[in-house]
């Protein structure tokens, strides 16, 4: 190597390391208060496009502030689906719905599991999403107005879109019907107060596709500390639920 190609890629290995720095500086900067405002303020956005909005804007920002949401679903939904799943983890298909950035299939990943198909609302979480190459397909879908699918999977799993505000309880039924016989499907809900009455109205509809005889029950995993509480009604951690079922055959 010349000294010429030596000397611009010392200054390259210098920019890369100054970028990395200062994106580190950046994210150090943020801090939980800023978290909660920034989520308190979806709360002002009840239109499905105003929710949309929302989460383009929040897709850059998204991953370092549910760290410091010490947002635990994702992980906690995957171990779940994991402790249960009986299948070939290498040939299962999984449909992550609202994947948003692809933190729950990263965490499958981890797990065994590879073919991974994703759907969300917003395009700039999808944009995210296809840089983990963990998909093998993403497409944009409003939960609730266009279909999900029209294939079938070994793994239905939708985190945190399931609450107040978000997405129609009509979709749980979906869910159920986009999972192969013998399949799972895992949703998760928070139990904070703003969300308690959907929560009481998401078991309904639970319970009424297992009287359907459409699926049966696996577990369901309620957990303490779910996440970091940012409405004044709560304080602390709020809770939040797995629910695991299994498609009837």
């Amino acid at each position: 190597m010349s000294a010429a190609s030596t000397s611009i890629l010392r200054l390259l290995c210098t920019f890369i390391l100054h970028m990395q720095a200062t994106a580190g500086m950046a994210n150090a900067s943020r801090t939980f208060s800023d978290v909660k405002n920034v989520i308190l303020s979806a709360h002002k956005n009840t239109g499905a496009q105003d929710k949309v909005g929302f989460y383009e804007t929040w897709a850059e920002d998204y991953e370092q502030d549910v760290a410091l949401l010490d947002y635990r679903a994702p992980l906690l939904a995957a171990e779940c689906v994991s402790s249960f799943f009986t299948g070939d983890r290498e040939k299962a298909t999984v449909l992550d719905v609202a994947c948003g950035t692809g933190l729950v299939s990263g965490h499958l990943k981890q797990m065994g599991f590879r073919h991974f198909v994703g759907v969300d609302g917003s395009l700039r979480m999808l944009e995210l999403a296809k840089k983990t190459g963990l998909y093998q397909q993403l497409t944009q879908c409003l939960l609730g107005q266009d279909e999900i699918s029209a294939e079938t999977y070994d793994v239905v799993i939708i985190v945190g879109a399931l609450s107040v505000g978000q997405v129609p309880l009509t979709v749980v039924r979906e869910l159920c019907d986009l999972t192969k016989p013998g399949g799972y499907v895992c949703m998760t809900t928070r139990g904070n107060a703003d969300n308690r009455e959907y929560k009481a109205e998401l078991e309904k509809m639970i319970k009424a596709l297992e009287e359907e005889q459409k699926w049966s029950r696996v577990t369901v995993v309620e957990v303490e500390e779910w996440e970091r509480a940012v409405s004044e009604k709560d304080s602390g951690y709020i809770p939040g639920t797995i629910y695991l079922y299994q498609r009837s055959v």
